[in-house]
């Protein structure tokens, strides 16, 4: 398994972050999660990333999408800024040489899946034409808040099979979201039944990457509230997600708080390192 964490500083300063505290794996955003502004990114900035990652040996890196990224809305104006920056975030990830784009798909708003997946379909349709054999795109699985799409792995599915199971569309999975939305990831057998169907729909080669989170709200309570890792309610029972044998040759990414509420460290690192020794 590759241990790594999101990291801060963008293109020019996460890998040298992940490096830092001891990541095998780096996630990294490349534009401010806080705004729609999309920077233009210098080539030799990319070039720089792509260089640097070589020399350091990290094995694995994946871009994060912009949270408020919402391919579900009815809402036109927001539609077409979401698609927008799905484009520029792919591009730059192509560039970078990731390996994924990791996104939330987004929430109907109130309007039914069904009118939401009218519009996610051909959103992603025109965003993985620009996906690269390197950089696939990954939905990630959501805690079930409101009228967000991909609480379940039968949303998820549906949305894959409406685009033709596209060779560059995979999955993420989060403990915390698969633990709020009301699967126990510390229980093996509630794991086992997980991958079965996702091999058996998708196919297991289709999971690409994982985050590794905490959870400070309750199983199946549909809140998606990130901890520490052993400081939340799924505490030592995480093991069970991050060392299922199905699992053990794909990057986990922590999205935690950190201790100081700036983000993974490499204490929290660590601590998911032991984690997974104990359940080997």
């Amino acid at each position: 398994m590759l241990f790594g964490a999101h990291c801060s500083g963008g293109v020019k300063k996460a890998l040298d972050n992940a490096v830092a505290m001891g990541a095998d794996a780096v996630q990294l955003f490349v534009q401010s999660p806080r705004t729609w502004r999309f920077p233009n990114h210098d080539p030799d900035d990319l070039a720089r990333f792509r260089d640097r990652r070589a020399e350091t040996g990290i094995a694995a890196a994946a871009v994060h999408a912009l949270y408020l990224v919402n391919l579900a809305t009815p809402d036109d104006a927001m539609y077409e800024k979401s698609v927008e920056t799905m484009r520029a975030t792919v591009d730059a990830a192509c560039a970078l040489e990731a390996d994924a784009v990791i996104f939330h798909v987004g929430s109907h708003l109130g309007a039914g899946f069904e009118a939401g997946l009218e519009r996610v379909v051909p959103a992603l349709a025109q965003v993985l034409d620009r996906c690269s054999e390197t950089t696939w795109l990954l939905m990630e699985n959501t805690a079930g808040a409101g009228g967000t799409i991909g609480r379940s792995l039968d949303e998820l599915v549906t949305i894959f099979d409406a685009l033709s199971r596209h060779a560059r569309l995979g999955v993420c999975l989060d403990s915390c979201h698969l633990y709020a939305s009301g699967t126990d990831v510390t229980h093996r057998a509630a794991l086992d039944a997980l991958l079965a169907d996702l091999d058996a729909r998708m196919g297991l080669d289709r999971l690409r990457a994982l985050h590794a989170n905490d959870s400070k709200a309750p199983l199946g309570s549909n809140r998606d509230r990130h901890d520490n890792i052993g400081d939340g309610l799924i505490g030592e029972g995480l093991g069970a997600f991050i060392a299922h044998p199905k699992l053990q040759e794909l990057p986990v990414y922590l999205e935690v708080p950190g201790q100081d509420g700036h983000g993974p460290n490499a204490e929290e690192l660590e601590k998911l390192r032991d984690l997974h020794a104990r359940w080997q």
